[in-house]
């Protein structure tokens, strides 16, 4: 099986082309556990397809290390298409990609020929509680507190197509990431379990990130994640609506737009491609 290793930021995907038509026998969730095994597998944090569509220029499914498919991916969107271009799959830009989420406009930054970055039209976040999904009250959820591992925290729920959790901390020297990121990604109040994001104000166009990617673990970036904290960030007063995102991998910009729709600008980046040779017994 072929494929091409990709990453936005750090965030690292295995791609595989079924562009020209999908297997109906291949178990994607299954591939993907195998696939993004760092030492039995090629190693990602996700399996990106390629496929075509019926409603959009193409589609795109993504699957998780764990072999769960969120609705949608920032960073992965990205590297999809710069692949679909580069690979002569589609010419069109902008491009409309369908995924889980929905289908999203992207416009490609290309320079001599090569695609230097991607802007994504996320769409308009989702802040009504039970949409999100989240058990939370009022709308929007912002500010409310729940009890994790004994201590309590204040939270912001919004989705950009999946669901997100957004805490603003002091000092990530004093954070406990590596027991707060599962905890909170399984809380009872988030019916689906969610993306967990720990942010900084560095300035009112400025905050770092760390991110629990629900199904992954930590990543060094999380697209949707950039957004839903923008958001977060705005909503909470600590903002303005256009901030650079400073994460583990590298930045992000992201502005929410008069038009109420979010807009993630950044890099997609090749890693290396192959032949996977899977074992047989």
């Amino acid at each position: 099986m072929k494929f091409i290793k990709m990453h936005g930021l750090g965030n690292d995907f295995v791609f595989i082309d079924h562009f020209s038509g999908s297997d109906v026998d291949v178990d994607y969730p299954e591939l993907a556990k195998k696939l993004c095994h760092r030492q039995f597998g090629i190693g990602g944090d996700g399996l990106v397809v390629v496929l075509p569509s019926n409603v959009a220029d193409a589609r795109m499914r993504i699957f998780n290390s764990d072999g769960s498919e969120p609705e949608m991916c920032g960073n992965g969107i990205r590297c999809f298409a710069r692949y679909v271009y580069d690979q002569g799959l589609l010419i069109s830009d902008p491009m409309l990609i369908e995924t889980g989420a929905g289908i999203l406009k992207l416009n490609l930054y290309i320079k001599e020929g090569q695609v230097q970055g991607v802007q994504v039209d996320m769409g308009e976040p989702i802040l009504r509680a039970e949409l999100i999904p989240v058990l939370g009250e009022g709308e929007p959820v912002v500010g409310q507190s729940m009890e994790v591992l004994g201590q309590t925290y204040l939270y912001t729920a919004v989705s950009m197509g999946n669901p997100h959790c957004v805490i603003f901390v002091e000092d990530f020297s004093t954070l406990d990431f590596d027991r707060l990121g599962p905890a909170i990604e399984k809380h009872s109040l988030f019916p689906r379990k969610t993306n967990v994001e720990f942010i900084q104000i560095n300035s009112p166009q400025e905050i770092t990130m760390k991110v629990w990617e629900r199904g992954a673990g930590p990543t060094l970036a999380c697209g949707t994640g950039a957004c839903a904290s923008a958001v977060a960030a705005v909503l909470n007063n600590k903002t303005e609506r256009a901030v650079t995102v400073h994460l583990p991998g590298g930045d992000l910009f992201i502005e929410w737009g008069s038009d109420n729709h979010v807009y993630m600008t950044g890099p997609a980046t090749y890693a290396f491609k192959g032949e996977w040779l899977e074992a047989k017994e």
